[in-house]
C-alpha cells in the first residue's frame, strides 16, 4: 500500500532537477544551486551568502524523514518558502508574499512538519492529507501543547495552515479544510493581537559589573594584549628549521646575553621551563624537539644550561613584563595578569573579542545580526556624528546599508576587534584559527566572557557577575533602550536608533517595548537622576554664591530666592554653633534636603512646582493625560511662562536659532505664508532674548 501511494505521489509540479534557490536575496555568483529532487540535504553553503552569526551547520535544510510521501511533502513546502512567485504555484492559484523565507526559517518549518509526519505515523493516519480531518490536527496540537509554551505553538499552526493553502501545489493535495476554520492564530491561541516585547533587559547588578568588566577589557587590559599577541605573532613568523649544531650555537649566543630571560610555565618555578616557547625565542621552529632532546648528550647539555641560567633568576613566565597594574578587589596593587605566557594569550584575546562584542552590543543598540555585519573600515561620519556602518538584514531581501550613531569607546572597541580578527573583512570572527571563515555563536561568548571575568576578575580587579546563564545578545539591545527613556524625546531618538522611526520622525509601535520601565532598575533611575540633579543644582548654587548669573526670567527669580533661604538658613545654623564658620558642605547638605521643584533642560530649565502649577503655560487649555505629573515637554513656552530659567549656557543656542531664521527670511521666493510663520518663530525667540538681555 505504502509503495502504490508513493509511486502515486511521485509526480510533483517541480521538475526533479530544478534549482531552488532562484528566487532566493544573495545568490553567490557561479553557485551550484542543490536540485529539487534532492531528498537528504538542500546545501546553502557557498550557494547564497551567509549571515556572519548564522553558522555552517545551520544553513541548510535537512529532510530526514524516511517516509517517500512526507519526504516529497517536506521539500514541496519548501520550494514553495523559497520561490513564493514560482510559476507553478502562480498557476494553481497560491498568490504569496513576494518575499522569499529564510534559509533557517524554512529550516525550521521543515522540522515542525517532520514532527507532524512522525507523529502521524505512529498514530496510523494515513499519509494522504486529503484525507484527514480537523480532528487529527487537533489531537496534534493537543499534544503539543503539552511540549511548548503557548507562544511557541504559533510557528507549527503557521505550517500546518500552509498545508491547506499550498494544497492545490502539492503532490495529492493538501489538507481539505482549514482545521480552525480561518480564525486568526493569535485569537486561537488567546494571544494579544499585538504582542508585547518579551525581552527581559539584563538586571542591574549584572548590567553594571558586565559593562565595567567589558570596557576594562577594552582599555586597560587590550593595549596589553595586543602587544604580546603581536609579539607572538611576530616570534612565530620568525621560526626556521635548522640543524643541531647551528641551534646549539644559537642557544649559547641567546645564553650569552643577560637581556634575554628563560620562559617557564609556573611563576616562581624555575625547573618548569617552557621548552617549546624558548625554541620560539631562540627562532628554531619548536617542531624539532632534538635541541632540547633528554635522550641525545647535546639535548641534555642544552638542557642544563638553560635549567642553570633559569635557577640563577633569569626566568619569567610572561610575554611582556611591563603589565599594567590594577587594584585588586582585595585592595592590593599589581598587574592585573600573574603571567601572560603564550597559552594565556590566545585566552586573553578571545575574552577581549568577546568584550569588544559584549561592549558593542550593550551601547549600540544594534542587532547581533548587524553587529557581526561590521566590516572594515565601517567606522565614518555620518549627518556629523560618528556612527558604524553595517548590514540591516531583517525583513529587508534587499540587504540595505544602515548607520548606526556610537559613541567613542565603542569606536574604540571596533578598532581592537578588527585588530584581533582573522577574517579578512569582518570585525568579529574567531581570533586563532586556521579557518579564516570561522566563526562564533554569540549567545556562547556573552557566557564564555562572564564565566571568564567570575573565575579570574578578583585579581585583575572586576567584579562578579551573576546570572551568566540568563544573558542573550538582544538583551543588550532591549536595557540600553529602557535606560535611555528618563532623557526628553527619548521616543524619536530611540526609534531613530533602533531603525523604528516612520517618516514622521516618530517610533513606531514596537519602540515603547524595548524602552519600557523594568521595577529591578527603579532605584538605580532614581538615584542616577537625584544624583545629576543635585550636581547641577550645586553647580547654580555655587555660581549664585560667588555672585554670578544662574539665569533670566521669573523662575531664576525663584531660584535666587531659594538660594537666599539656605544661605541663611546655614548663617543660623553657624550662629549658633551647629555647623563650623565657612564649611560650605552645610548649605549643599540644606541645598539637597530643601523641596524645590526644577527640571533641567537644554532650551531652558523650569521651576514648575506639581503641587502648584499655577502659570505654567504648557498646560493651560491643555488636555493632561490621565496620571501625568510635570510639565507637557511638546508645549513649553520658554520666553511667556513663569516657571521659565533662561540660564547663560542658552543663550547661545537661541542667538544661533534667531541667525538661523533671519537668514531663512532672506531666502529669494519666499511663500508670503511661510514668511509670515518664520516671523512669529522670530518674534518668540527675540522675546526670550531681551529677556535675557544684560
Amino acid at each position: 500500500m505504502t509503495a502504490k501511494l508513493a509511486q502515486a505521489f511521485a509526480c510533483s509540479v517541480f521538475r526533479h532537477d530544478e534549482p531552488v534557490a532562484s528566487s532566493m536575496p544573495g545568490l553567490l555568483t557561479g553557485a551550484v544551486q542543490p536540485s529539487f529532487g534532492q531528498a537528504q540535504v538542500w546545501e546553502f553553503n557557498g550557494v547564497v551568502r551567509r549571515p556572519a552569526n548564522v553558522s555552517a551547520g545551520h544553513w541548510k535544510v535537512v529532510f530526514n524523514q524516511e517516509h517517500p510521501v512526507w519526504n516529497l511533502r517536506a521539500r514541496e513546502v519548501a520550494m514553495i518558502g523559497f520561490n513564493p512567485r514560482h510559476e507553478a504555484v502562480l498557476d494553481r492559484g497560491i498568490h504569496l508574499a513576494p518575499d522569499p523565507r529564510g534559509v533557517k526559517t524554512v529550516a525550521g518549518e521543515i522540522g515542525y512538519l517532520r514532527d507532524l509526519g512522525d507523529w502521524a505515523i505512529r498514530n496510523g493516519l494515513p499519509a494522504d492529507l486529503s484525507l484527514w480531518i480537523p480532528d487529527y490536527i487537533h489531537r496534534y496540537m493537543d499534544e503539543l501543547a503539552d511540549r511548548l509554551k503557548t507562544n511557541s505553538l504559533r510557528p507549527p499552526m503557521t505550517l500546518i495552515r500552509s498545508l491547506f493553502i499550498y494544497g492545490p501545489a502539492l503532490t495529492g493535495g493538501g489538507l481539505p479544510e482549514d482545521p480552525w476554520g480561518g480564525r486568526p492564530i493569535n485569537a486561537l491561541l488567546e494571544l494579544p493581537g499585538r504582542q508585547d516585547l518579551t525581552t527581559e533587559p539584563i538586571p542591574p547588578e549584572a548590567w553594571f559589573p558586565l559593562i565595567r568588566a567589558a570596557w576594562a577589557y577594552i582599555d586597560v587590559f587590550g593595549p596589553d594584549i595586543l602587544r604580546a599577541l603581536t609579539r607572538w605573532r611576530h616570534l612565530k613568523a620568525s621560526v626556521r628549521t635548522i640543524d643541531q649544531a647551528s641551534a646549539q650555537e644559537m642557544l649559547k649566543a641567546w645564553l650569552a646575553d643577560h637581556d634575554n630571560v628563560v620562559p617557564i610555565k609556573h611563576p616562581g618555578d624555575p625547573d618548569s621551563v617552557n621548552w617549546a616557547m624558548l625554541s620560539t625565542l631562540l627562532g628554531i621552529d619548536g617542531r624539532n624537539r632534538t635541541l632540547f632532546g633528554e635522550r641525545t648528550a647535546n639535548g641534555r647539555r642544552a638542557r642544563a644550561l638553560v635549567l642553570e641560567a633559569s635557577r640563577r633568576g633569569r626566568h619569567h613566565a610572561s610575554l611582556l613584563a611591563d603589565l599594567r597594574e590594577v587594584e585588586r578587589l582585595n585592595g592590593t596593587c599589581g598587574p592585573w595578569h600573574e603571567a601572560l605566557s603564550p597559552t594565556e594569550v590566545w585566552y586573553e584575546a578571545t575574552t577581549l573579542r568577546n568584550a569588544c562584542y559584549i561592549f558593542v552590543a550593550a551601547l549600540s543598540m544594534m542587532r547581533d545580526s548587524e553587529i557581526r555585519e561590521i566590516a572594515k573600515d565601517s567606522v565614518v561620519e555620518y549627518y556629523g556624528s560618528p556612527a558604524v556602518r553595517s548590514l540591516k538584514r531583517k525583513k529587508d531581501p534587499d540587504v540595505p546599508t544602515a548607520h548606526w550613531w556610537i559613541i567613542e569607546p565603542v569606536a574604540q572597541a571596533i578598532s581592537t576587534a578588527l585588530q584581533l580578527t582573522q577574517h579578512d573583512d569582518l570585525a568579529f570572527s574567531a581570533v586563532r584559527t586556521y579557518d579564516r571563515e570561522a566563526l562564533f555563536d554569540s549567545r556562547a561568548v556573552i557566557t564564555a566572557f562572564i564565566d571568564r571575568v567570575n573565575k579570574t576578575g578578583a585579581a585583575k580587579g572586576l567584579e562578579p557577575i551573576p546570572d551568566a546563564e540568563r544573558v542573550n545578545p538582544h538583551m543588550f539591545r532591549r536595557t540600553m533602550a529602557m535606560l535611555t527613556r528618563e532623557f526628553p524625546a527619548a521616543e524619536i531618538a530611540v526609534g531613530m536608533q533602533l531603525k523604528h522611526a516612520t517618516t514622521r520622525a516618530l517610533a513606531n509601535r514596537s519602540t515603547p517595548g524595548y524602552y519600557s520601565a523594568d521595577s529591578r532598575w527603579d532605584k538605580h533611575f532614581d538615584d542616577a537622576l537625584t544624583s545629576t540633579r543635585m550636581q547641577h543644582l550645586t553647580d547654580l548654587y555655587a555660581t549664585h554664591r560667588e555672585g554670578g548669573v544662574i539665569g533670566y526670567g521669573p523662575g531664576a527669580d525663584k531660584l535666587r530666592t531659594m538660594f537666599e533661604a539656605v544661605a541663611h538658613a546655614a548663617e543660623t545654623l553657624r550662629a549658633n554653633g551647629q555647623a563650623r564658620n565657612g564649611d560650605v558642605r552645610v548649605e549643599y547638605d540644606l541645598l539637597r534636603k530643601t523641596r524645590f521643584s526644577i527640571r533641567f533642560g537644554k532650551l531652558n530649565h523650569c521651576t514648575m512646582d506639581d503641587a502648584n502649577p499655577a502659570g505654567a503655560k504648557c498646560i493651560e487649555e491643555a488636555i493632561v493625560p490621565e496620571g501625568h505629573r510635570g510639565p507637557l515637554i511638546d508645549r513649553c513656552q520658554p520666553g511667556r511662562c513663569a516657571n521659565s530659567i533662561i540660564a547663560p549656557e542658552h543663550i547661545p543656542i537661541w542667538a544661533s536659532e534667531r541667525d538661523s531664521l533671519i537668514k531663512l527670511q532672506h531666502a529669494p521666493k519666499l511663500p508670503a505664508c511661510r514668511r509670515e510663520a518664520l516671523q512669529l518663530q522670530l518674534d518668540q525667540v527675540e522675546h526670550v532674548l531681551r529677556k535675557a538681555a544684560p
